[in-house]
């Protein structure tokens, strides 16, 4: 229905005294921007609760996002038979008793049986925790956007016709709370203080909502059952109602999708996941605002240029922030036009809470399709691609027309598969062996000029689609999909080298092919960030010295290809730590990688997020403890922060020997976390010791640039890399708060890489 159709939901005659009339709007608009900051304050929360359950895995906050959409969903229903079937007064009651008894389960924290995660169906267990710990407050929480807005709608008020200005309100509190949490609420208040604010903010909200349900009509003299208005709008249709959900299910799916994209194939920072979701929600401010027209040309033609050039950004490479750019940037003009048209699809304001439960079952469905489905099915993250060019048939248009659209759509098709066939044909004239890339580029090609003609630029889409996914087929590498992440086995176009990627990091490499042509012999040697000349080696080297020749008992936490079990002699008792399954099978393969295979068959590796599972290591194996102790656990090029907290190093030193050493690999393209780890071990009166090496990648030696910090409770325990001019000693900075389970500050190692002098390999 247009905009200027909408009826009011009841006669616009103020039914409240003045005050109360002018209260009203203020009342509501506070109440819901509250609600909503706490709502979308608590998903960063208790998300950074849950991480070292589970690794500082991405796909944490994919399923708590399919999590808090469904519990959403559920209170937007809630909201919807309230309105429906009671009056304000009694509405207004029922829905405080519900504040109320959520407030039980508060604050917010970890439960009671959820320690520690399952081997297996991780998922499913994240989806128990989230709903035990936080579904209560969040439901009722969620239910305050379309409640607050039905009141308004009932209470007479001049605007009370057109309520959808509040949804933009809400979304602004929202937005509000995902740009506040990274840059002053985690860098400034422990989770224990942010749980305790959390809980006065949810008190102050229900004297919010109290006001605000007296402001739109609770005070009238009518009987506690006085019932819910009659509708007086016809009931939308069943294609109405389906265009909602549709509407809403390709922004949200496209939310989780670019979100598994960037943290894989971009940049897997964690504070960029926040990123995705704080743009979603900006585009709702901007699209339920009084007076938002439909998307214009320019935004409709920026849509289309940006897919295209996300599509040969699968073939080219783009960069680290041109990727990030990109990316974010065709979400956000997607996900604004998806919405925009979304909101003029709106009905009256008497069928306003029908309405965003349809748009809230649209979320939970693209959550689940992405967040959940799509991990099982794809062994890659192909559901974005899918979801960048499903959103162009989110433009308002895209599906009318007639006989004469079918016309023009069959004429663009003829001549894209023209152009394709011209491709192919030169293609194989010239023995172009890239000739999946050259078709995908040309399709993206055809996309960007089809901006004009949706009909011709459906059949564009679909064949530029077609021509990138082929580029992903013909990827000999082969893909292992986990809840922890995509693990890639490629070789590299020379054929010399395998290699294990992680996003968009090497977590190992193999040599295939010696230099002089001839095939390998013995045992494999460690590469990349673990040969023996690194600073990885040579601190193994050094301490093994200092013990007398021999590190005795030895812990890595973290596996990879098993590389660094080539660094064992003679009968040192190693064993490493691994939280994902697809790695220990990866490495245990020797068709793979045969680092384990050839140096340390017998070595354990024991499942589990390493803070776990460590601290149920029992000392009977190694009674003196540990003489090294190694972490060397990433995802993509990301730190888990819960293992370079106060509580990890004292975890790790009850396991390490009185003589016993602690090496951290600590290489981050982003990030310096040399003076984090020093700060923290100064609690514990540890010496800390860094190395960073700068240089540009080696591909004959098949060596990059390193970054290792090492920390003992005396030098000398170090040997001679106390002395090494390499290995920089660290001062601790006691003005800094030291990392803990409670407080991380990402942004402070961002400012430490900065910092420091700009060097070759960064």
């Amino acid at each position: 229905m247009p905009t200027s159709a909408i009826p009011p939901a009841t006669a616009a005659v103020p039914r409240s005294g003045p005050f109360l009339v002018r209260l009203q709007v203020p009342a509501a608009a506070i109440a819901l921007l509250l609600s909503a900051f706490l709502l979308f304050s608590v998903q960063p929360m208790f998300t950074k609760m849950v991480l070292p359950r589970l690794g500082g895995s991405p796909a944490t906050w994919s399923v708590a996002l399919v999590v808090f959409q469904a519990l959403l969903l559920g209170g937007y229903l809630y909201a919807h038979l309230l309105a429906r079937h009671l009056g304000t007064r009694a509405a207004l009651a029922v829905h405080l008793g519900l504040m109320l008894v959520a407030a039980l389960a508060l604050p917010i924290g970890l439960p009671a049986g959820f320690d520690r995660p399952p081997g297996e169906n991780e998922a499913l267990w994240l989806v128990g925790l989230f709903t035990t710990a936080v579904g209560l407050p969040f439901f009722a929480l969620s239910a305050n956007g379309p409640l607050l807005q039905a009141w308004f709608a009932r209470s007479g008020h001049p605007r009370a016709g057109d309520p959808y200005f509040l949804y933009a309100a809400s979304n602004v509190g929202s937005f509000a709370a995902l740009l506040a949490y990274p840059l002053l609420i985690e860098p400034l208040l422990t989770l224990r203080v942010q749980a305790e604010a959390w809980v006065a903010g949810f008190a102050v909200l229900g004297l919010l909502i109290l006001a605000s349900g007296l402001a739109s009509g609770a005070v009238l003299p009518a009987s506690p059952g006085t019932p819910a208005p009659a509708l007086a709008s016809p009931a939308p249709g069943w294609p109405r109602r389906w265009a909602w959900i549709g509407f809403a299910f390709v922004p949200s799916a496209l939310l989780v999708s670019v979100t598994a994209h960037i943290s894989t194939d971009v940049a897997a920072a964690p504070l960029l996941w926040v990123a995705p979701l704080a743009l979603f929600l900006l585009t709702f401010v901007i699209a339920f605002r009084d007076g938002m027209g439909r998307p214009g040309p320019a935004l409709l033609r920026l849509q289309v240029w940006g897919t295209a050039l996300a599509l040969a950004s699968f073939v080219v490479g783009v960069g680290l922030w041109g990727g990030l750019a990109l990316h974010l940037g065709l979400f956000f003009v997607s996900a604004l036009i998806g919405h925009a048209t979304l909101y003029h699809l709106r009905p009256a304001s008497d069928r306003l809470t029908e309405f965003y439960v349809c748009v809230s079952l649209g979320g939970v469905l693209g959550g689940i399709a992405c967040g959940l489905v799509a991990p099982l099915v794809f062994s890659r993250v192909v559901e974005y691609p899918l979801l960048i060019v499903a959103a162009l048939a989110c433009r308002p248009g895209f599906a009318a027309g007639g006989r004469a659209s079918l016309v023009r759509a069959a004429q663009g098709g003829l001549a894209a598969m023209a152009a394709a066939a011209l491709m192919v044909l030169a293609g194989w004239s010239l023995g172009v062996s890239a000739l999946p890339q050259l078709l995908a580029l040309a399709g993206a090609g055809l996309l960007a000029a089809s901006w004009r003609d949706p009909q011709r630029l459906a059949v564009a889409a679909l064949l530029a689609l077609v021509a990138g996914l082929s580029v992903m087929r013909a990827d000999a590498a082969v893909s292992m999909r986990s809840f922890f992440g995509i693990h890639r086995i490629a070789e590299t176009p020379d054929g010399t080298m395998r290699l294990l990627m992680h996003g968009t990091t090497i977590h190992g490499a193999m040599r295939l092919v010696n230099p002089d042509g001839t095939a390998p012999d013995g045992p494999p040697e460690p590469l990349v960030y673990y040969t023996p000349e690194g600073p990885l080696g040579t601190a193994i080297r050094s301490v093994r010295a200092a013990r007398g020749g021999s590190l005795g008992a030895v812990a890595v936490v973290g596996l990879g290809t098993g590389s660094l079990a080539c660094h064992r002699v003679g009968d040192e008792a190693w064993r490493f730590y691994e939280i994902d399954p697809a790695v220990a099978r990866i490495a245990r393969d020797p068709e793979k990688f045969r680092f384990l295979s050839a140096c340390g068959p017998d070595m354990p590796v024991v499942l589990g997020d390493a803070r776990l599972t460590l601290a149920e290591a029992p000392g009977g194996e190694n009674p003196g403890g540990f003489g090294l102790l190694m972490i060397d656990a990433f995802s993509s090029d990301a730190i888990p922060a819960h293992l370079l907290t106060r509580e990890a190093l004292a975890l790790y030193l009850a396991k390490l020997s009185p003589t016993g050493v602690l090496a951290m690999h600590i290489t981050n393209r982003h990030l310096d976390l040399g003076r984090i780890v020093a700060r923290v071990g100064a609690e514990f009166g540890l010496s800390t010791f860094v190395a960073r090496e700068a240089f540009a990648f080696d591909p004959v030696r098949f060596r990059a640039a390193g970054t290792v910090a090492v920390l003992a409770r005396d030098p000398a325990h170090l040997g001679t890399l106390a002395a090494d001019p390499a290995w920089e000693r660290i001062a601790p900075d006691r003005a800094r708060r030291p990392w803990t389970d409670d407080f991380s500050n990402i942004l402070q190692a961002m400012a430490d890489k900065r910092a420091l002098p700009r060097r070759s390999n960064d």
